[in-house]
């Protein structure tokens, strides 16, 4: 019994490798013959889908219109800000002006006087100058045609030689724009 040749490994393993080899066209075989199941909808289904895609579409197409409506809002009233930038400080530094206007309308008897209106000159002329670099500007009115939009009319007076109908004739107040935008329209009288 001793006599009996026992296999190699090599064969063994080439035995496997050949049943491998001879297995993999049957699994193949096996795989490639089920079929894939197919779905088959009905064209009641299938326009259901399709109307549903497209209110989707129309919710998503409104929803990017409306996104870019805001941020256009968003960027025009942020360029208006800042183009109006201080103007409540515009607003409330108009009285100030007016009273020293009217300080510097008073005339001085002495030389004290003369020294306070010269200091007040003085602080009338760098907020004047400060109000410009800011775009802050009176707004012309004597000899100007009326424009309701700038001036409000608070007397008229009959035409007299040399003036036109509808002309600023006094300014009682005086008005201000910033920019384009009126802070104050100025308080005329208006030849009639």
């Amino acid at each position: 019994m001793a006599d009996k040749q026992q296999p190699s490994t090599d064969d063994q393993t080439a035995a496997k490798a050949a049943n491998k080899a001879t297995d993999a066209p049957k699994q193949a075989e096996a795989k490639a013959v089920k079929p894939k199941p197919k779905l088959v909808a009905s064209a009641e289904e299938v326009a259901k889908l399709n109307k549903r895609a497209d209110d989707f579409e129309d919710k998503y197409l409104r929803a990017e219109a409306e996104v870019q409506n805001v941020q256009a809002r968003f960027q025009k009233e942020q360029a208006t800000l800042i183009k109006y930038d201080g103007q409540q400080l515009a607003k409330d530094i108009l009285p100030v002006i007016d009273n020293l206007e009217r300080a510097l309308a008073v005339e001085a008897s002495d030389e004290a006087g003369e020294q306070l209106k010269k200091g007040v000159q003085m602080t009338y002329d760098h907020l004047e100058d400060a109000l410009k670099r800011n775009n802050v500007t009176e707004i012309a009115a004597i000899g100007q045609k009326f424009d309701p939009t700038q001036h409000q009319a608070v007397q008229s007076v009959p035409v007299e030689k040399g003036q036109t109908a509808d002309t600023v004739v006094n300014v009682l107040q005086k008005g201000y724009q910033l920019k384009d935008r009126v802070l104050r329209p100025a308080m005329v009288v208006v030849a009639q």
